[in-house]
């Protein structure tokens, strides 16, 4: 796999810990940060909380990535199973951030709607978006549409399903599908990409391309992280973009091979 596909690597596809470091004692160095595994619930708070909002001038609601988590969980499939049921439940959307069709942001609910309805207010597709909302179509556990439901089920023609992309309610996914999407996600994109970019540049630039995880939390970030160190490494962690390997010293963050 090229460096270009790496950096917007499948979080489902997570190089898993090899067994030994699973079972090792010789990292006694704690993690500086926290780990959620006993209170999984409490990481998803903890990661809107490093969303810097001031960068968006509040324009864009607190949301994080899906595969971060898997950096404060240590069991995936309590993270999985965590996400299902506050999507069950209506807490929270998974919408598509545009750069990658496995990747998915984590976002309130409430905020998600509160986004929407500020993006349409006093727009001529607002009457087809608060269609949308108030259908069976938009619940909190659905990511995607197709055209069969939309337009032979639901009654939304070609030019309302346009109204419903520019609104930035939906994404396209491919011919004749959709992703659900929020009004202002491209910008964040934008800022993540360069911030990943530029944390797997400085690691690659490190002696052989690792570095221990304490060191690199306390480093000043690059200019390109305006999202912030530490939500940068939640995301190469939980992509698998870096190996952890335990030392005295603490974690060891390596570039990835595969």
């Amino acid at each position: 796999m090229d460096r270009k596909r790496k950096l917007i690597t499948d979080p489902f596809r997570v190089k898993r810990p090899r067994e030994e470091n699973l079972k090792s004692d010789v990292n006694v160095y704690p993690s500086p940060y926290p780990d959620f595994t006993e209170k999984p619930q409490e990481a998803v708070s903890y990661l809107w909380a490093l969303f810097p909002r001031k960068l968006f001038n509040d324009a864009l609601s607190p949301m994080f990535l899906r595969h971060q988590l898997y950096n404060l969980i240590r069991d995936r499939t309590t993270v999985d199973r965590l996400l299902i049921t506050l999507q069950q439940k209506g807490e929270v959307c998974l919408v598509q951030p545009g750069f990658d069709p496995d990747t998915f942001l984590v976002v309130k609910k409430e905020d998600f709607l509160s986004a929407i309805i500020r993006n349409i207010d006093g727009r001529s597709g607002a009457p087809v978006v608060r269609r949308f909302l108030d259908s069976s179509l938009f619940t909190p556990s659905k990511m995607s549409y197709n055209r069969e439901e939309m337009m032979a089920r639901h009654r939304f023609s070609d030019a309302e399903i346009t109204q419903l992309v520019h609104a930035g309610l939906l994404t396209v996914r491919d011919a004749g599908s959709w992703w659900l999407s929020v009004p202002g996600v491209g910008k964040f994109s934008k800022h993540f990409i360069k911030g990943r970019k530029a944390l797997i540049s400085q690691i690659s630039r490190s002696r052989y391309k690792e570095v221990l995880l304490t060191d690199l939390s306390s480093r000043k970030p690059p200019p390109a992280l305006k999202l912030g160190m530490e939500y940068h490494i939640h995301d190469i962690i939980g992509a698998g973009l870096v190996d952890c390997v335990p030392t005295p010293s603490g974690s060891l963050l390596r570039l990835s091979d595969s």
